[in-house]
C-alpha cells in the first residue's frame, strides 16, 4: 500500500511539474524580428481599429480587457498572460507582432485571419492600451 501510495505521488509530482514547465515555456522571438519597429504611429483611430480587430480574433481567449480570462481561456493548455502587466509591456512592438503573426501552440496564426500587416500594428497599438 505504501507503494501504491508513493507512486501515486510521483506521478502527481511529475505531472504538476510538466504542466508548470509548459506553462513557462519561454517565447524566444528572433532577435531581428524584435528589433523591428511599429511603423503606425499610436492614435485613436489606430488603438480603435485595434480594439475592434481585438473584439473579433482576441477576446475570447485573452479577455475583453486583456487579462487573459477570455471565455475560451479555460480549454487552452497554456494560459493567456495577463496583457496589463510589466512583463507583458516590457516587450518590444516588434516581439508583439511576431507572436501575433506566427503563433505557437495554442495561440494561432494571424498573418493569414489578418492579412494586412497595418492591422496587427494596430492590434500592437491596442496591445499597448491595456497596460495598467
Amino acid at each position: 500500500m505504501k507503494k501504491l501510495s508513493l507512486l501515486a505521488l510521483i506521478v502527481i509530482f511529475i505531472t504538476s511539474a510538466s504542466f508548470t514547465l509548459l506553462q513557462n515555456k519561454p517565447w524566444n522571438v528572433p532577435a531581428d524580428k524584435a528589433k523591428v519597429a511599429n511603423p503606425v504611429k499610436t492614435s485613436a483611430a489606430s488603438i480603435a481599429d485595434g480594439k475592434a480587430l481585438w473584439s473579433t480574433h482576441c477576446a475570447s481567449c485573452h479577455g475583453k480587457a486583456g487579462l487573459g480570462d477570455g471565455a475560451k481561456a479555460t480549454t487552452l493548455n497554456t494560459t493567456p498572460p495577463d496583457f496589463s502587466k510589466a512583463i507583458f509591456q516590457s516587450q518590444s512592438d516588434g516581439a508583439l507582432f511576431f507572436k501575433t503573426s506566427e503563433g505557437r501552440d495554442d495561440m494561432p496564426s494571424f498573418k493569414k485571419k489578418i492579412a494586412d500587416q497595418e492591422d496587427i500594428w494596430n492590434l500592437v497599438n491596442y496591445m499597448r492600451s491595456l497596460k495598467k
